[in-house]
């Protein structure tokens, strides 16, 4: 009895043309091709959504950095805020979308142009600080349409967030 190795064996069980050794067949390509398909469009959006997540996550927590420093400012002066972010310095911050962020001082100009929520009511009594959000458009309401992106500071402070979730 003679013992082939395995290599061998499968070898010259190939140069027979079984059916062990042909290619795949078109059918299993395209079903291979399908299955990749379905994945990817079950993957995709679930991507984009945790990816806008995260984007938002990061602009909330530069808008606590910049608060913080927007606050030191008004400490040392009286408490009087910046008149922009320009006079502490964070002219050239950009959110994770590549815009820049906007600042509002409500102490120092009129409440009109304050942000507000749902009733009309501002949604910070000392300065606004948002950023627009992925779209790049904005409104003074929170819920309209073009704001729903938007991640704002309201509360004084106390909500970061998307403003959707105010």
């Amino acid at each position: 009895m003679r013992s082939l190795s395995f290599r061998s064996r499968f070898l010259s069980s190939c140069t027979r043309r079984t059916r062990s050794c042909r290619g795949l067949t078109l059918i299993e390509l395209m079903v291979g091709v399908a299955i990749v398909g379905l994945l990817m469009s079950v993957a995709l959006p679930s991507y984009k959504s945790w990816r806008a997540k995260v984007l938002s996550r990061q602009a909330a927590q530069a808008i606590a950095a910049l608060s913080i420093t927007i606050d030191q400012y008004a400490a040392s002066n009286d408490g009087s805020y910046p008149a922009s972010l320009a006079t502490v310095g964070l002219d050239r911050q950009t959110d994770p979308w590549g815009r820049a962020y906007v600042y509002y001082n409500i102490a120092g100009n009129n409440i009109g142009g304050a942000r507000k929520d749902k009733n009309i009511n501002p949604i910070n009594t000392d300065y606004d600080l948002y950023s627009k959000g992925p779209d790049g458009v904005t409104a003074k309401q929170l819920d309209n349409a073009k704001s729903v992106d938007d991640v704002v500071r309201a509360r004084n402070g106390r909500f970061l967030g998307v403003s959707v979730d105010f």
